[in-house]
């Protein structure tokens, strides 16, 4: 899935050369993604997000034919040892899908701690075997047996702090909304609290020093993105958009 994706989606789709088809959802490009994509062979599909990732992805589920499907973000990159591994792994007939461990690697390094630390997505799935759900943070939920991949997805998210937090301040926005919707509800403690706990659990419970200032910098914007979640789901309870 794409939206001015043109600094990135080169590296993607040059990592995606073993499968047989590549298909782009374009979310309204106004830069060169589109053209980037095609030259590249890839298939062009547009289509509005809406504020809504899972359903994006279920959008693009239905377009396919293939009998497995692998979902790849723009700012990530298959490498030739991770695509060797696919290859293989989608012949064994007891799995329905395979976990993905991810690599994030941001302003010059690897981080390998915090909220990035450990982290393993759901990405390589039969088609049919289960669906997205979630606005945002979406995960795809399928039914069968679930294997796990050994190499790294690569993830070069946020060039700046300015992506970064153009980023957080589109998430907050969409995930606020769908708990506002679910029936959540937000006070003063929670927009006072819920950040300094997330924080803690970012820089001390889940080893973010170990990642230096990058790591600091990353539990702190983190944190900012809970307060932004939590003031604006405080601000629809109050009738402000």
């Amino acid at each position: 899935m794409t939206k001015n994706e043109e600094k990135n989606i080169a590296r993607c789709l040059n990592g995606l050369k073993f499968c047989d088809h590549i298909v782009v959802v374009d979310d309204g490009s106004t830069d060169d993604t589109v053209s980037i994509a095609i030259g590249l062979g890839a298939q062009v599909l547009e289509h509005s997000l809406q504020g809504d990732y899972a359903a994006q992805r279920n959008w693009a589920l239905n377009k396919v034919k293939s009998q497995w499907v692998l979902f790849v973000d723009a700012d990530e990159t298959v490498s030739p040892a991770l695509a060797q591994e696919i290859t293989q792994a989608v012949a064994k007939v007891e799995y329905k899908g395979y976990l993905l461990r991810r690599a994030d690697f941001m302003w010059d390094r690897q981080l390998k701690h915090g909220d990035v630390g450990g982290v393993n997505l759901l990405r390589l799935a039969r088609r049919g075997a289960g669906q997205w759900v979630g606005r945002v943070h979406e995960t795809w939920q399928i039914e069968g047996r679930i294997g796990q991949l050994n190499n790294p997805l690569q993830h070069y998210p946020h060039p700046d702090m300015a992506a970064f937090l153009s980023q957080l301040n589109r998430y907050s926005t969409i995930r606020a909304q769908e708990l506002f919707d679910s029936g959540a509800r937000s006070n003063l403690l929670q927009i006072v609290f819920y950040p300094v706990f997330k924080f803690l659990r970012l820089w001390i419970w889940k080893l973010g020093f170990a990642d230096g200032t990058s790591g600091f910098i990353h539990a702190m914007t983190m944190a900012f993105y809970t307060f932004l979640v939590r003031g604006k789901l405080w601000l629809l309870y109050k009738g402000i958009k």
